[in-house]
């Protein structure tokens, strides 16, 4: 009875971090969850056609359609390796091709939906989306300091170019992640993402 006595406190312990573990990886759960309806809403309202926008710019822009055109045979080492593809993947962003005006009044008509964005606290909990708003809100207002965009020459249209990639960059890798996140718990949310791609010129919602 001793003996029982004694390992009681040991037991309690043990289960009292066992719950515990499992309510923070409940809340955990819960916020990527949340978090994840934020990252959606934003490639619905501006994600999806700035990356459209975008690979306008794009010289590369052949070889990333062919390797982003996903499909429901997609598993998780697909996922993978293209992320991994992804980090060594070199950009070509080059203004002349593009609409830069169009980019700009696009990304005018969403600074407040983007501002709404940053204010939202469960984004503390996943730093590369973040990164990624920032870098978005950043070249939106690189545009809206300038009067023409489309005559921007030598220096400050690099600096434009730059802008565009890095937060390109970003862009393409969140929108894996999301798709990927889509496929393992919202098949049905997955399926339109497929039809409505913004890598695949042929991309329409209708199912044929």
């Amino acid at each position: 009875m001793v003996e029982d006595i004694a390992f009681i406190p040991i037991e309690v312990l043990f289960v009292t971090l066992i719950i515990h573990r499992l309510l923070e990886y409940r809340d955990k759960r819960s916020k990527l969850k949340k978090l994840n309806m934020v990252i959606g809403a934003f490639y619905s309202e501006v994600g999806n056609s700035l990356i459209k926008d975008i690979v306008s710019f794009d010289k590369q822009a052949d070889d990333l359609r062919k390797t982003l055109i996903i499909d429901n045979s997609w598993a998780n080492r697909e996922f993978v390796s293209i992320a991994k593809m992804l980090k060594e993947f070199q950009y070509f962003i080059e203004t002349r091709p593009g609409d830069l005006a169009k980019l700009k009044k696009f990304l005018l008509g969403k600074r407040a939906f983007l501002l709404g964005l940053l204010e939202n606290p469960n984004l503390l909990e996943h730093d590369s989306f973040t990164d990624l708003l920032w870098a978005v809100f950043h070249l939106t207002e690189e545009l809206a300091y300038r009067k023409n965009v489309d005559k921007s020459r030598g220096s400050d249209k690099k600096h434009l170019e730059n802008d565009i990639t890095r937060g390109y960059e970003k862009l393409v890798s969140e929108w894996l992640d999301y798709m990927k996140h889509l496929k393992e718990d919202y098949p049905y949310l997955f399926s339109l993402a497929v039809r409505t791609n913004p890598f695949n010129p042929d991309a329409s919602p209708e199912i044929v």
